[in-house]
């Protein structure tokens, strides 16, 4: 009898709790479950566990062991379903969830070409601002532009992100340009309700101070195109993602201000559900997106 099926053995046990729950789940006898854990101690020369007639718990070196054993369980599982996978090829559904905002832009073309680069696998995008939740609505990967909450979801960051506070030349003429985040309270203001701001705006001084500022509505709406649009009509100052407005900051059709007030530490993410084994297609569309974005981030800067 090889180590490894000892091994399994063992932790099934003490997943179960129990010797009998562990054989029923194998599909084994409780003697053979009880005679692979003992042949395993005799093996290690080492108790893992200590028996009594109702329960058992386990020693300290069946508590090493133990994690130790279901590193190299996993590992094994992940090895094996990488090379089903790997045999199967790279096809089936992919669920995306991306933001409007990102995808409406020239910049949504990676999501285009990977489906170019894989024709068998079939991409259902879901385009909406709004940050859906991915195991409920049950996506695969989403794409998020934002500061990254603590979440139980993995992360990759694909490029840094910031946000710009803008206006028309011709309305910055009418009112005068901001000298700082409590001048913008007298202005009218274009509100992404996408944002989770809304009307009180986030600005952070030299030493990392915050300071929110509220801030008199326009017009408020749930895109940042949208805001944007308002804004270059002259109608009043608005906070746009930097890619949203990148083009119109370097031909002059928009101003940005207060740069030095806009909070940092932001970004584009590949986010997608913590499992034990991550998909294949996943793993290909994220890396795929990675790299689009390394050869491609000057379209996300408006410097």
């Amino acid at each position: 009898m090889d180590t490894l099926t000892r091994m399994q053995a063992f932790v099934e046990v003490v997943d179960a709790e129990g010797f009998s729950a562990a054989a029923r789940r194998m599909g084994r006898s409780k003697a053979l479950m009880s005679k692979y854990v003992r042949e395993l101690e005799d093996e290690l020369g080492a108790l893992l566990l200590n028996r009594t007639t109702r329960q058992f718990s386990l020693t300290e070196a069946g508590q090493i062991y133990y994690h130790s054993a279901n590193e190299i369980i996993a590992r094994i599982r992940e090895a094996q379903e990488a090379v089903r996978e790997a045999g199967a090829g790279l096809k089936g559904r992919l669920r995306v969830s991306a933001p409007r905002s990102l995808t409406d832009l020239e910049i949504g073309l990676p999501i285009v070409e990977f489906a170019a680069a894989y024709p068998e696998i079939t991409l259902e995008v879901n385009l909406d601002d709004r940050i859906v939740d991915m195991i409920e609505d049950g996506f695969d990967v989403a794409i998020r532009v934002s500061r990254l909450a603590d979440s139980t979801l993995i992360a990759r960051k694909l490029a840094d992100f910031r946000l710009v506070l803008c206006a028309s030349p011709a309305f910055v003429r009418r009112h005068g340009a901001p000298a700082r985040p409590s001048d913008i309270s007298a202005l009218p203001a274009i509100i992404d309700t996408n944002g989770r701001s809304r009307s009180n705006w986030t600005f952070v001084d030299a030493q990392g101070r915050e300071q929110v500022v509220p801030v008199n509505a326009v017009m408020e709406v749930n895109s940042p195109e949208v805001a944007k649009r308002a804004a270059l009509a002259g109608l009043g100052i608005a906070i746009s993602p930097g890619f949203s407005v990148a083009k119109e900051i370097r031909d002059g059709s928009l101003v940005s201000m207060l740069d030095d007030w806009l909070p940092r530490g932001g970004g584009v993410y590949a986010v997608y559900p913590h499992r034990r084994h991550v998909p294949a297609k996943v793993r290909v569309f994220v890396d795929f997106m990675a790299q689009w974005f390394r050869r491609n981030g000057s379209l996300l800067s408006h410097e």
